[in-house]
């Protein structure tokens, strides 16, 4: 994940709950995702820019589908990395830390005013940077160092169910009984992937890292959506993304890589690339690429319609891992993903339909 876009998951699926002035301020519905696909920042930076352009939707759709794919190699580029010696904390240092230099010099130079930070802007871009980047990525590495790389990111796309549940019981706003189909659904299939009536058949520690790595997520949501309404959504991913580096690499310090690995060959499919090559194609495919192809997809499509196409980046990485690592889910386990994402799937429509419906939107 993604992470989750990952640069097309940035708002907060709920962030129009008990939040109406803000939304008024974006100018349109925020995505409502939940790792992955569609980041706060972007999908607000966005929506709240001028429309001077030509839409074309299915020019839309192509880039929306490019960016799942792209985020979708990120588990499987990043294994093989992990086979070969590195640790979870080191592969995530190295993603975080490499794409904050580039993003931290490409805002420099073309936009550099959006670097400055405000006293009081602090707090919340140091929970937004510790929470949504450096916790989603140490927990999603750990969990697909552990377990297979289609079911981390499952258990990462639980994250809208975390936030519409965080909507319902602590700003007390009532849901429709279609997003509680959507919940059980999405809870069902959790149960079937990590068959649990077997006594968990996946490893516990990966299982807890995936769910933290939701936690994380749902985080990353909320607290964007808090900050997007005060700073340039761009500015705040920059900050969010080194200040996620520096803490990613106060747990796996740079001098502690053994960068002799990275000239070593892994196993990748039928090839035997050199680990180095893989965290060039992390880095720049699954991150920076992944996030400028997402951006510009919403240019062409509502975030609504984006975020529902980018369900099928769990498909993708569970393909990629199957067949470049060899890692095939069972049956049930297959099953319960096509539940799990139904069930995300009718959050998120409900999620867009009840955006029209003021009366859901009233506290109790």
């Amino acid at each position: 994940m993604s992470p989750m876009w990952h640069w097309g998951r940035w708002a907060s699926p709920m962030s129009h709950w008990g939040h109406p002035a803000r939304d008024q301020r974006l100018g349109k519905p925020v995505d409502p995702r939940g790792v992955g696909l569609y980041p706060p920042a972007v999908t607000a930076e966005l929506a709240a820019a001028p429309t001077q352009h030509v839409a074309h939707r299915g020019r839309g759709i192509t880039l929306i589908l490019l960016a799942a794919l792209f985020f979708g190699t990120s588990g499987v580029l990043g294994k093989p990395a992990m086979q070969a010696g590195l640790s979870p904390e080191q592969v995530a240092a190295i993603r975080i830390g490499l794409s904050a230099i580039v993003l931290l010099a490409l805002v420099a130079v073309f936009r550099p005013k959006l670097l400055r930070v405000t006293k009081r802007e602090w707090p919340l871009l140091l929970a937004y940077g510790s929470l949504g980047v450096a916790g989603v990525q140490l927990m999603y590495f750990l969990a697909a160092g552990r377990i297979p790389v289609g079911i981390a990111i499952l258990l990462e796309f639980t994250s809208p169910v975390l936030i519409a549940l965080w909507v319902r019981f602590v700003r007390r706003v009532r849901l429709p009984r279609a997003m509680w189909a959507g919940i059980a659904l999405a809870m069902t299939g959790l149960v079937l992937v990590a068959q649990v009536w077997e006594g968990l058949s996946l490893d516990v520690v990966g299982l807890l890292a995936g769910l933290g790595a939701a936690v994380c997520s749902a985080g990353y949501f909320l607290l964007g959506e808090r900050g997007v309404a005060d700073r340039d959504p761009l500015g705040m991913v920059t900050w969010g993304m080194t200040i996620g580096a520096v803490l990613v690499c106060a747990v796996a310090p740079p001098w502690t890589i053994p960068w002799a690995v990275l000239g070593e060959a892994t196993a990748f499919g039928p090839w035997e690339p050199p680990v180095w090559s893989l965290l060039v194609a992390l880095v720049l495919i699954a991150t920076v690429i992944a996030y400028a192809t997402g951006m510009a997809a919403l240019r062409h499509l509502p975030a609504s319609v984006a975020s529902v196409v980018g369900l099928v980046e769990p498909l993708i990485a569970a393909a990629a891992a199957w067949l470049l690592l060899g890692e095939a889910l069972s049956w049930i386990q297959a099953a319960g993903a096509v539940v799990l994402l139904t069930g995300a799937y009718i959050v998120q429509l409900t999620t867009n339909v009840v955006q029209t419906d003021s009366t859901v939107l009233e506290a109790p």
